[in-house]
């Protein structure tokens, strides 16, 4: 039998101070040993790329991937093989989905958004 994984928490790192924002569609999950996980953000702004990382208590957050709003991706070096992410550019979400959830799964989860908006630097010469 499954056992039940304590809770995966996720949370969302805001972005810059000009409106655009990403929160977690839900907050928890529980989900059992070897069950597909998929933890969702939505987003509401053009988004370049949206990156994927992973936390476990007293340890910093780790790169898991990064998915471009075209779902191309970029997997860590080296990857997390049970690991893949997508976007719903219609909708504004951003999934990551953990294949045959472990109890070494249970951790932190953050999504940062990456914006097609970028701040310009001027130079005086």
């Amino acid at each position: 039998m499954a056992s039940l994984l304590y809770l995966l928490v996720i949370l969302a790192i805001q972005g810059k101070s000009f409106a655009q924002s990403i929160a977690p569609l839900q907050t928890t999950e529980h989900p059992t040993e070897r069950e597909t996980v998929i933890l969702s953000y939505k987003y509401d702004s053009q988004a370049r790329s949206l990156h994927w990382y992973r936390q476990y208590p007293g340890s910093r957050p780790e790169f898991l991937l990064l998915v471009y709003e075209s779902n191309s991706l970029l997997h860590a070096e080296p990857p997390f093989p049970r690991m893949n992410a997508s976007v719903n550019k219609v909708e504004k979400h951003v999934h990551l989905e953990i294949s045959s959830a472990a109890v070494t799964d249970s951790a932190l989860y953050y999504c940062a958004l990456e914006s097609t908006n970028y701040e310009r630097a001027h130079s005086l010469v």
